[in-house]
C-alpha cells in the first residue's frame, strides 16, 4: 500500500463502482425520489382505513413492496456516493435529499402497521397463508402486543430523522470531521487518519512506527470523546425511552424482540465466548510475541501477522480468479454473481480521503449488490472481499427466490453467509501451496481476520454495550468516563494479563459505528457460530451440505433464526454450535503452533 493522502478524483475509475444501475445521475436520482413522494400520498390515499380481508391486504402489500423498491433504489444512490466521499457537499445534498423523502415514507406509510395491527386475528393468519405476504404478517402478529395506538405510531413514524440523529452525527464526525495530527518516529514524518491507521498502521510490521501511530492516534481521538460519549448517550438513552414506550422490561429485551431471538441465546453467545474462547485467543497472540520477537505485547500490537514477513500479496483480477475457483462449490449462479461483480463494477476499491474505512455490501432489491472495499493487495484481502460477495450472494439467491417483504433475515442471521464464506476461502487457500509457511499464513488469516474481526472484536463491542444498557436500564448517565472504564473493564476480562493495555484501548469503543445500529456486534460471533458449522459440514457431506445452505440463503427471512439454521443442518437453541465452533478454533490454533514450532526447528 502507498502511504499517502489520496483525493476521490485521483483514484481510478476502473476500480471504483458503477452506480448506473441504481441512478444514471443526479435528474434521474431526484426525479425518482419526486416520483416516490408523489406516489406516497396516491397509497396512503388508496389504502388509509381500507385494509378490511385478504385481498387488500395483497394488494396493498404489492402497491408497498413497489414504493420501497423504488425508494431504496434511489436513496441507495445516494447512501453509495457519500461513503466514498464524505466531505463532498454535492453527496451530502443527495442524502439530505432522500432522508426528506425517506421521512415522508415514514409518515406515509405509518398507517400500514396500525391497520394491519387492528385486523382481526383471524383475516392477518389466513392472509400469511400467502407465500408472498408471509414476513409481513408474521411481523404484524408479533407486534400486536407493543402497538402503540395509530396517532403515537404516526407521531414517531414523523421523528424517524430525528432518531436517526447520533448515527448521522456520528458518521459525519467520524468520516468528514475529525482529523489526525502527522507523527514523527526517526526523524520522519508519518501522515495518519482513520483510514490509514485501521487500514495501515495497526498491521505494520514496524513496531516502532506502529507503536507510536497507535499513541498518535489516541492522542487525537480522545480530544473527541465527551462529543462521541454525548452521542452515544443520546442513542441508547433514545433506544430507552422506546422500550419503554412499548413496555418492555430492559433496552436489551426491546432490541431482541426485532431479531426474533431470546435473551437466553444473545447471553450465551456474549457469556461463553467470553469466557471460553479468551484463552484460545490469548494462546493465539503469544504466538504473535513470540514469532514477531516482541519486548511486550500492547494492545497496539494485536493486529499485526502472525509473520510479518510473509509478503505474498494478490492483485484485483487475480483475486477474482481465485474467488471464482473457491466459491465454485456454492453452484454456477453464484460463480456468474461473482464474475459480474468485478466486470460490471459492482465493487469500489480504491481507499481515498473521505471514503468509509473497512468495508460492507448494499443489496438494493431489483437491481444487484454493491461492495465497498478498501483494498491494500494483502492476501487478506480476499478474506474481506470474499465476505462481502457472501453477503451479495445471499441476497441474490433470496432476491431471486422472495419477494422484498420477504426477503431480509433477523439480523442474528444476516453475518452467517458472510462468515461461510471466509472459511470456505481459507479451505481452498490451504490447497495452493503445502510450504508450512503459506499453510501458517492461511491458518492465522483465518483466526486473524476471520474470526479476530468477527469474534474478538465483535464480541468486545458486544461485551462493553450489554454492560452499557445495564446502566441505561438502571437510569444511570453515560459519559466518557463510564464508557472508557467499561471499555477497559471489558479488555481486562478477556485478555488478563496477556496484554498490555497501553492508554488509548480504553478509547476503542469510539471507532465504531455499529452501536448505532441497536444490538448488531454480538451478531457476527452468531453468524459466525452458523458460518462455522456449515463450512464444516461442506467438507465433511459435500453435495447434500451445499443443497441445505443454498436453501437456507434463497429462504431469505420467511423463517426466524433458528428455523434457517434448522434448514441449515444447524442446531441453535442450545449452546453444542459454539461448542462445535470452540473446538474447531481450539484445534485451528494447534495447527499454527504446530507449523511454527516446525518453521523455528522445534
Amino acid at each position: 500500500m502507498e502511504l499517502k493522502s489520496v483525493k476521490r478524483s485521483e483514484v481510478d475509475e476502473k476500480y471504483t463502482w458503477d452506480l448506473s444501475a441504481m441512478a444514471k445521475d443526479e435528474n434521474e436520482f431526484k426525479q425518482g425520489l419526486d416520483q416516490v413522494a408523489k406516489d406516497l400520498e396516491t397509497f396512503e390515499k388508496t389504502y388509509k382505513g381500507k385494509i378490511k380481508d385478504v385481498d387488500s391486504i395483497t394488494k396493498m402489500r404489492e402497491a408497498y413492496e413497489d414504493i420501497y423498491q423504488r425508494y431504496n433504489r434511489f436513496a441507495g444512490y445516494a447512501y453509495l456516493q457519500i461513503t466514498t466521499d464524505q466531505g463532498n457537499h454535492s453527496f451530502q445534498e443527495y442524502e439530505a435529499y432522500a432522508a426528506n423523502v425517506g421521512a415522508l415514507m415514514a409518515e406515509k406509510l405509518s398507517f400500514v402497521e396500525s391497520d394491519l395491527i387492528q385486523l382481526d386475528e383471524e383475516i392477518l393468519k389466513e392472509a400469511g397463508k400467502i407465500p408472498a405476504n408471509k414476513s409481513l404478517i408474521k411481523d404484524v402478529l408479533r407486534q400486536k402486543a407493543h402497538y402503540l395506538g395509530a396517532d403515537v405510531e404516526q407521531a414517531l413514524s414523523s421523528l424517524s430523522r430525528v432518531f436517526d440523529g447520533p448515527y448521522s452525527i456520528y458518521a459525519q464526525a467520524k468520516h468528514a470531521d475529525l482529523t489526525f495530527e502527522d507523527f514523527e518516529v526517526g526523524g520522519k514524518t508519518y501522515p495518519n487518519s482513520f483510514v490509514l491507521f485501521e487500514n495501515y498502521y495497526e498491521g505494520l510490521k514496524d513496531t516502532e512506527v506502529r507503536r507510536a501511530a497507535f499513541d498518535a492516534f489516541s492522542k487525537d481521538l480522545r480530544k473527541y470523546q465527551n462529543t462521541m460519549a454525548a452521542t452515544m448517550s443520546a442513542q441508547v438513552y433514545k433506544e430507552k425511552s422506546l422500550a419503554n414506550l412499548r413496555g418492555f422490561d430492559s433496552v436489551i429485551d426491546y432490541l431482541l424482540f426485532d431479531q426474533e431471538v431470546t435473551r437466553e441465546m444473545y447471553d450465551r453467545q456474549i457469556d461463553i465466548l467470553m469466557e471460553d474462547f479468551a484463552p484460545i485467543m490469548r494462546r493465539y497472540v503469544n504466538l504473535i510475541k513470540r514469532v514477531n520477537k516482541l519486548d511486550k505485547l500492547t494492545y497496539a500490537d494485536l493486529k499485526i501477522a502472525l509473520d510479518p514477513d510473509f509478503t505474498e500479496t494478490i492483485t484485483i483480477e487475480e483475486s477474482k480468479d481465485k474467488l471464482i475457483e473457491g466459491l465454485k462449490v456454492l453452484g454456477d449462479d453464484y460463480v456468474e454473481m461473482i464474475r459480474k461483480a468485478f466486470d460490471e463494477r459492482w465493487i469500489d476499491f480504491p481507499i481515498n480521503d473521505g471514503k468509509e474505512n473497512g468495508a460492507f455490501c448494499s443489496s438494493p432489491y431489483g437491481v444487484h449488490p454493491y461492495i465497498l472495499n478498501s483494498w491494500t493487495g494483502s492476501l487478506e484481502d480476499l478474506f474481506v472481499l470474499g465476505h462481502e460477495l457472501g453477503h451479495a450472494g445471499h441476497f441474490s439467491l433470496a432476491g431471486k427466490a422472495q419477494n422484498l417483504t420477504n426477503t431480509r433475515p433477523s439480523l442474528y442471521f444476516i453475518e452467517s453467509p458472510s462468515t461461510t464464506n471466509e472459511l470456505i476461502i481459507g479451505n481452498d487457500m490451504l490447497t495452493w501451496n503445502d510450504d508450512p509457511a503459506f499453510q501458517r499464513f492461511v491458518y492465522s488469516s483465518i483466526i486473524s481476520r476471520t474470526y479476530y474481526h468477527n469474534m474478538v472484536t465483535h464480541l468486545l463491542e458486544a461485551h462493553f454495550q450489554r454492560e452499557v444498557y445495564k446502566l441505561v436500564d438502571k437510569g444511570q448517565g453515560i459519559n466518557a468516563t463510564v464508557l472508557n472504564k467499561l471499555f477497559m473493564e471489558t479488555l481486562e476480562k478477556f485478555w488478563g494479563d496477556t496484554v498490555d493495555l497501553t492508554s488509548g484501548a480504553e478509547l476503542t469503543w469510539m471507532r465504531q459505528l455499529h452501536y448505532y445500529r441497536g444490538l448488531y456486534p454480538y451478531t457476527y460471533s452468531a453468524g459466525l457460530t452458523i458460518g462455522t458449522v456449515v463450512s464444516q459440514k461442506i467438507v465433511k457431506e459435500g453435495q447434500p451440505a451445499v443443497d441445505a445452505w443454498r436453501k437456507t440463503l434463497k429462504a431469505g427471512g420467511t423463517e426466524n433464526p433458528v428455523g434457517l439454521a434448522k434448514i441449515a443442518g444447524v442446531d441453535i437453541t442450545t449452546d453444542q454450535a459454539l461448542r462445535d465452533t470452540l473446538k474447531y478454533l481450539d484445534g485451528v490454533v494447534n495447527k499454527i503452533e504446530e507449523l511454527t514450532d516446525e518453521l523455528e526447528g522445534k
